[in-house]
């Protein structure tokens, strides 16, 4: 389908790919991961053309047609919503447009008549006459209302620009489907419906994302860039980080027996392969995973962060009580007569159609902002920590890193200060840098080091995983799991939500719905969309 040889990019003297070879193969769904810098998107545009190569060639099939999802939000804001779907398939565009222009001839002649019937045959082939009617499909699967069909697309938010163009990415059946990040700004619903949709394309699918829950549910293959190579595994994302995790444990124990290690790897691919055949999450394309080679499974050199927390004091019964907690904006209601308790273990993951709802939440229980009506009350022994969305606040001074974190630790020790960064992922020079030119990723990371310092029993974490990469969120992940504290979160990152929170509560403008269960049951529980329906019915 689409064969990568002897690719190689170098930018000056950083070498950022070397001498790689792929096959891309028909009905395959690739997962490209690889640490932030590893040039994921690059090389995604090496691929559709966008980026030359050092060295090396990308060619595609005779015959195949390659779709990528559109970066620029901004090249079909004079066209028409259902317009720029359809222009997911120039060939079947360029027909309809000199159709269309064409018959607008004043002087049409037998010529021009000779012409349209080509045209109107070819557009026959390709399924012309429901092109139209396919693209409305995509737009309403994707959350777009009908009546935006016809509306130009700049005059939409940025949110319906991403679905616009995934749909124009999606429409007419490409042979091969090259798509950045194409979960970024869909809900839960959308994001499930394009799970789907890709679990059943019986085409080749390319992605770079960091949703493990959607590379779970969609990729049979992923495609690591590590050392300026690419190596591709079998499986999905969960499969690949389970392996080399245990691959790197396994070298590790020297001590170990080369027969006793092939038996750990055997066991857990067969453990692994019978999960896999009966998991609800597993993607429909399953591979036999225990016909894999055990010499495949290698350990990555990639590094992940050392995220701990611990409470310094143990909390007592009374940790939090929220009553009747009413919040507008700008004319808004964003909740209204909020009221719950958190008890001892509570992970609660907070959710709502609205963002600005849960971080005016937050900010409110952070002190920072006041409450309409209602009130809430902390328990004595409750500590708690926040990392709020919009960290830039905690930035704005001129402290190197080793001073920032100072601020917030007990231990005052310089040696003690780089040595935590360490583990952290901030190199010796690092912690030199000023902390106004940290990168959004580097902020966060640094946020979750103030945390842990801390040392407190209640956790406060609105959207954590934004701007992390996946080394970062799946060791950010990890860490709450184990934490045996309360966590109050909100996230956009499905199996972050399932693997942290035991109890969900949903935020609307009409109340609240509270349900102690697991993210995946929460949504599929028939009574909770009952009570959905109820509070979201107009009053």
């Amino acid at each position: 389908m689409l064969n990568v040889n002897n690719i190689s990019l170098q930018f000056g003297k950083r070498v950022l790919f070397d001498d790689v070879n792929i096959n891309f193969n028909q009905g395959n769904c690739y997962g490209v991961i690889g640490a932030n810098g590893a040039g994921k998107s690059t090389f995604l545009k090496i691929l559709t053309g966008e980026q030359d190569p050092t060295t090396g060639h990308v060619s595609l099939e005779n015959g195949k047609r390659m779709s990528v999802l559109s970066q620029d939000h901004y090249k079909y804001d004079e066209n028409l919503v259902i317009h720029t779907v359809i222009m997911g398939n120039d060939t079947l565009w360029g027909i309809m447009k000199e159709k269309d222009e064409l018959y607008a001839k004043p002087d049409f002649n037998d010529a021009d008549g000779m012409r349209t019937a080509e045209l109107e045959e070819q557009f026959a082939e390709m399924d012309g006459w429901n092109a139209e009617s396919d693209a409305a499909g995509l737009l309403s699967n994707l959350g777009i209302p009908e009546a935006l069909h016809y509306e130009n697309v700049g005059g939409l938010d940025a949110k319906m620009k991403v679905r616009v163009l995934l749909a124009q990415a999606l429409f007419g059946d490409p042979d091969l489907l090259v798509m950045d990040e194409p979960t970024n700004d869909l809900d839960v619903q959308t994001i499930g419906w394009l799970e789907d949709f890709l679990a059943n394309f019986k085409n080749t699918v390319i992605v770079v994302s960091h949703d493990r829950h959607f590379l779970d549910h969609v990729c049979t293959h992923i495609a690591d860039i590590d050392r300026c190579k690419l190596q591709l595994h079998t499986g999905n994302y969960s499969f690949w980080y389970e392996s080399s995790q245990l691959a790197m444990k396994l070298i590790a124990d020297k001590n170990k027996k080369l027969e006793d290690k092939k038996k750990d790897l055997q066991n857990f691919i067969a453990r692994f392969s019978e999960n896999a055949s009966k998991s609800k999450q597993a993607t429909s394309r399953k591979k036999i995973l225990d016909k894999l080679d055990i010499q495949d499974i290698k350990p990555s050199s990639r590094r992940y962060p050392g995220i701990f927390f611990k409470s310094e004091r143990e909390v007592g019964d009374q940790i939090l009580s929220v009553e009747g907690l009413s919040k507008s904006f700008e004319g808004e209601d964003l909740f209204r007569d909020l009221s719950f308790e958190i008890n001892k273990g509570d992970k609660i993951a907070f959710i709502s159609k609205n963002s600005k709802a849960m971080t005016m939440l937050f900010k409110i229980l952070a002190g920072e902002e006041q409450a309409d009506s209602g009130q809430f009350k902390w328990g004595v022994t409750s500590t708690h920590s926040y990392l709020p969305t919009d960290n830039q606040e905690y930035f704005n001074n001129n402290l190197d890193l080793v001073d920032w974190l100072r601020q917030y630790s007990s231990d005052q020790d310089e040696s003690y200060v780089r040595g935590f960064f360490g583990r952290m992922l901030f190199s010796g020079e690092e912690t030199q840098k000023m902390v106004g030119v940290l990168s959004g990723g580097e902020k966060v990371r640094c946020m979750i080091s103030k945390i842990m310092q801390e040392g407190t029993n209640v956790l406060m974490l609105d959207e954590p995983t934004n701007h992390l990469d996946l080394e970062s969120i799946q060791a950010f992940n990890n860490g709450l799991k184990e934490f045996e504290g309360q966590v109050l979160f909100t996230s956009h990152d499905h199996e972050f939500v399932q693997t942290v929170a035991n109890r969900i509560i949903e935020l609307t403008p009409a109340g609240c719905i509270d349900q102690m269960m697991e993210f995946d049951e929460y949504l599929t529980s028939d009574k909770v969309k009952a009570a959905q329906g109820r509070l979201h019915q107009p009053a």
